[in-house]
């Protein structure tokens, strides 16, 4: 969907959200591909952590699509917020944007970052794509329907599948960070005997668990909910769940937290259909 001046979308209409979010994501992963595929350059933001001009000019473009076609809804996204521009007041809905997410493993050459673009309905992940623009894996949610998305070539949609989370198989397949490995995560998978474990990078981990071909994520450590916000939308929609250390749902749209930042997660644990998990 090429978004134009004259396109505009009901924010309560989920499959015109869905078809903005995909075309959003795919102009983004074009744009991010001329950049990794010439010599990038990175900074390093205050916290130390990589952004390139990739992260920036990809959330341009979305923001400016996302502001365009629905006026008034308030998006909060990764490298705005890092430069200072205030989020802004947050009501019942919210865009969360994570324009490039796995950047370390995007300035290593490695494959699997991702687009992500999310809406937040009253705390709750409900609309989601997650688009991984090496590989050409693309995701998309709506409340009760996760879906796989094929492209060609030129990045035109071939066919769309529908997925669901799995019953949980022996060994339980558990996905984990690459480039975030804690000890409180190693410990927690110690916990699950004979479990096989694969790495990936970025929000690919929910989607793993949300098309069945993974079981569980354990994420202690610190993200932000640009990071988790499109994956948890897609794995919440194939059936699965996303919880933390007190078992409640992950919420969304936090400010004015003690001790943490706004819009900080704190440690979660995002599974399919499991019964050995630990719990924490």
């Amino acid at each position: 969907m090429q978004i134009n001046s004259t396109t505009k979308a009901a924010v309560s209409d989920d499959e015109a959200i869905l078809a903005v979010f995909e075309g959003l994501a795919l102009q983004a992963g074009r744009v991010i591909m001329e950049i990794f595929r010439s010599k990038v350059s990175v900074e390093h933001k205050a916290d130390f952590s990589p952004v390139t001009e990739a992260d920036r000019a990809s959330e341009r473009l979305i923001l400016e699509g996302l502001r365009e076609v629905f006026p008034g809804v308030p998006c909060v996204a990764e490298e705005e917020t890092a430069a200072g521009i205030a989020a802004p007041e947050l009501g019942q809905e919210f865009f969360l944007v994570d324009p490039l997410d796995g950047t370390k493993e995007f300035v290593g050459g490695k494959s699997d970052f991702t687009v992500n673009i999310a809406l937040i309905r009253d705390g709750v992940p409900e609309v989601g794509v997650v688009y991984a623009p090496c590989s050409g894996r693309f995701f998309s949610a709506r409340p009760g329907h996760a879906e796989a998305i094929a492209l060609d070539h030129e990045l035109n949609i071939l066919g769309r599948h529908r997925i669901s989370v799995r019953e949980g198989q022996v060994p339980l397949t558990i996905v984990a960070s690459r480039s975030h490995r804690t000890p409180e995560t190693d410990a927690y998978i110690r916990q699950i005997e004979a479990a096989e474990i694969v790495s990936v990078g970025s929000s690919l981990k929910f989607c793993l668990v949300a098309e069945g071909s993974a079981d569980v994520y354990p994420r202690f450590g610190r993200t932000m909910e640009w990071d988790t916000a499109a994956g948890d939308a897609v794995l919440r929609a194939a059936g699965g769940s996303t919880t933390t250390t007190d078992g409640k749902p992950l919420v969304y749209g936090k400010r004015n937290q003690a001790d943490e930042d706004d819009f900080a997660n704190p440690s979660f644990v995002a599974t399919g259909r499991v019964s050995g998990a630990p719990r924490f």
